[in-house]
């Protein structure tokens, strides 16, 4: 039996390339793992000192930015959407519509791996909700809630 069969599908960064159009510098998933479609991803981003934002927030004491986090979180979240839609990313886009009740519990470093685990809530059209938790070695460091829409590329 087949993951896809079995529901679950892991995405390497190839996968992720074809699925949304971020790319370096902001670019903010590596990996992707137990994909469920219309309903879950994991995505993984690995932190690393040499991240573009590191040397000015903060010198010295360098934490990667909450928005940064919820960035990466949708996009996990346009992963999922991407592919479950399977649209072709060079007529469509994911775009991020909102972001509700979002807590920041503890800082994210270099060396830390974010697992970013997200759940659709509701899927109508075009339009999905998402429910978000960033985590690092199991501890939480950032949630929130969280839609996005297919769009048309121009």
């Amino acid at each position: 039996m087949s993951e896809e069969t079995q529901g679950r599908i892991d995405f390497g960064i190839d996968e992720i390339l074809k699925r949304i159009p971020h790319r370096y510098p902001f670019l903010l998933v590596d990996r992707a793992e137990d994909y469920r479609a219309f309903k879950s991803i994991v995505g993984f981003k690995c932190v690393t000192v040499n991240e573009p934002f590191f040397p000015g927030h903060f010198p010295g004491n360098p934490v990667m930015p909450g928005v940064l986090i919820v960035e990466a979180l949708a996009q996990t979240g346009a992963v999922l959407m991407s592919k479950s839609l399977d649209v072709d990313i060079d007529k469509t886009l994911i775009f991020f519509m909102s972001v509700d009740n979002a807590r920041f519990r503890q800082p994210v470093r270099p060396g830390d791996v974010l697992r970013m685990e997200v759940e659709v809530t509701r899927a109508r059209g075009d339009v999905f909700k998402f429910a978000g938790k960033a985590l690092v070695e199991g501890k939480l460091a950032a949630e929130c809630e969280f839609a996005a829409m297919r769009g048309e590329r121009k």
